[in-house]
C-alpha cells in the first residue's frame, strides 16, 4: 500500500477496527491517532495499533497520506477546517459517518472537494469504543464510498483498495443517493424498533406480561433499539429530510393496513405477508448495517444438570471460542433450548460440525 502514513481523528469502534485491519495487513503502515480520551490511545499504542499519539491537530498531520475522521457525525465537519492547513499535496481526507450530505456540504464550503472522499462502513455493534474494536468487524460488510464532484478516479481507487484490504465490499455512490437509501434501510428501522419497544412499555400491564413474553420474535426484531441514543439522534438530525420522506411513506402504508384490517380484508393481509416474504428472501446474508449480525444457532436439548458444561467441553476440545451462551425461555419460532453465539461465521460453522458429530439437534437462527 502506498499510503504509508495514516491518521485517525477519533479512534472508537469503527476507527479502531479500520486501524486494526490495516495493521493486520500492512504492519509497516505508520498510524497516528488523536482523541480526547488519552487512555484509549495509550491502550491502542500498547496493542501495536497506534504508532504516534497526537496531542491535537497540528504539524504532525503534514506527514499523512490519508486522514480518517472517525468522530460522531456532528463533529466530523468541524474537524475539516482544523486539519485543512495541515494537508500535504496529494493527501486524502475521508470519514466514516452514517450520513454524508452534511459533511459533503461542509467540504464544498471549505473548497476541499479535490482532497475529500466520503466513506461509510456499514457495520457496527451495540457496544462502542476502541475496547470493542476488532480487526475483522468490517469483514464482508459493505463500505460505501462517496466521491465529490472533484474526486479523481485514483483517489476513489485508493479508498476502494483500503476497504478491500480490511475485508469489506466497497460500493461507490453519490452522497445524495447514499443518504436516501440509508434513510430507508437503516435509519427508519431504528425509529420503528424504538417506537415498538416504547409501545409495549406503555401498553404493558402491571405484571409486565408483554415484557416477559417479548423474549422471542419481538426481541429479535427490536434488537437495534439497544443502540446508542446519542449516536442515533445525530444520525436522524443530519438526515432529517430523507428520513421524513421515508417515514411519511411508512405511515401511509400503516394507515392502509389499518383500513384493510378494519374492513376484514384477509386477501390484502395475505398479500402483504406474501410479497414481503418473497422480497425478504432475496436479501443477501452479508453483514450490513450499524449492528453486526449475530453468528449463532440453538441446540434442542433437555434442561439437565451438566448439559451446558458437557457441550462447552466438546467445543473447547476443538479450540472453539463461544461469544455468548444462554437459555431460551421462549420457543415462539421453534428455537432450541440453548442459544450459542460466536465471534464469526467460520467459528460458528466449526461448532455446528462438531456438535453435529455428537448427534445434537441443531437449529439455525
Amino acid at each position: 500500500m502506498n499510503d504509508a502514513v495514516i491518521a485517525f481523528i477519533g479512534l472508537g469502534l469503527i476507527g479502531g477496527s479500520i486501524a486494526r485491519g490495516i495493521k493486520r495487513e500492512t504492519p509497516e503502515t505508520k498510524i497516528m491517532a488523536y482523541m480526547r480520551t488519552r487512555s484509549r490511545l495509550m491502550e491502542a499504542k500498547e496493542d501495536g495499533i497506534v504508532d504516534v499519539i497526537l496531542d491535537g491537530i497540528g504539524n504532525e498531520l503534514l506527514e499523512c497520506d490519508i486522514i480518517f475522521l472517525c468522530t460522531p457525525v456532528e463533529y466530523n465537519a468541524d474537524y475539516l477546517s482544523k486539519i485543512q492547513p495541515f494537508l500535504k499535496p496529494g493527501a486524502i481526507v475521508t470519514d466514516v459517518g452514517s450520513t454524508k450530505t452534511d459533511i459533503h456540504e461542509a467540504v464544498i464550503r471549505l473548497d476541499m472537494e479535490s482532497c475529500f472522499v466520503g466513506g461509510h462502513p456499514m457495520a457496527g455493534s451495540e457496544k462502542t469504543g476502541y475496547v470493542n474494536s476488532t480487526d475483522h468487524l468490517l469483514e464482508n460488510a459493505y463500505y460505501i464510498i462517496t466521491p465529490t464532484a472533484k474526486t479523481t478516479q485514483d483517489q476513489t481507487k485508493r479508498l476502494v483498495r483500503i476497504a478491500e484490504m480490511i475485508g469489506s465490499i466497497p460500493i461507490v455512490l453519490d452522497y445524495h443517493e447514499h443518504d436516501f437509501v440509508t434513510a430507508a434501510v437503516s435509519h427508519l428501522p431504528h425509529i420503528v424498533a424504538s417506537s415498538l419497544v416504547n409501545l409495549v412499555k406503555d401498553s404493558d400491564n402491571q405484571q409486565g406480561l408483554m415484557k416477559r413474553l417479548a423474549a422471542g420474535g419481538f426481541k429479535d426484531i427490536t434488537r437495534i433499539a439497544s443502540s446508542s441514543p446519542e449516536m442515533w439522534e445525530q444520525i436522524c438530525m443530519t438526515n432529517q429530510q430523507n428520513l421524513t420522506i421515508i417515514l411519511e411513506r411508512y405511515i401511509t402504508s400503516l394507515n392502509q393496513i389499518l383500513d384493510q384490517l378494519n374492513q376484514k380484508n384477509g386477501s390484502y393481509i395475505n398479500q402483504l405477508f406474501q410479497t414481503s416474504r418473497n422480497y425478504r428472501n432475496t436479501f443477501s446474508e452479508r453483514a450490513t448495517g450499524p449492528i453486526a449480525p449475530e453468528y449463532s444457532f440453538t441446540v434442542d436439548m433437555a434442561d439437565e444438570v451438566g448439559a451446558i458444561s458437557t457441550l462447552s467441553v466438546i467445543l473447547a476440545s476443538k479450540g472453539i471460542s463461544i461469544r455468548n451462551i444462554g437459555i431460551n425461555h421462549n420457543r415462539e419460532h421453534g428455537e432450541g433450548a440453548l442459544r450459542i453465539a460466536f465471534y464469526n461465521k467460520e467459528t460458528m460453522d466449526q461448532a455446528w460440525k462438531q456438535l453435529e458429530s455428537y448427534h445434537y439437534e441443531l437449529i439455525s437462527n
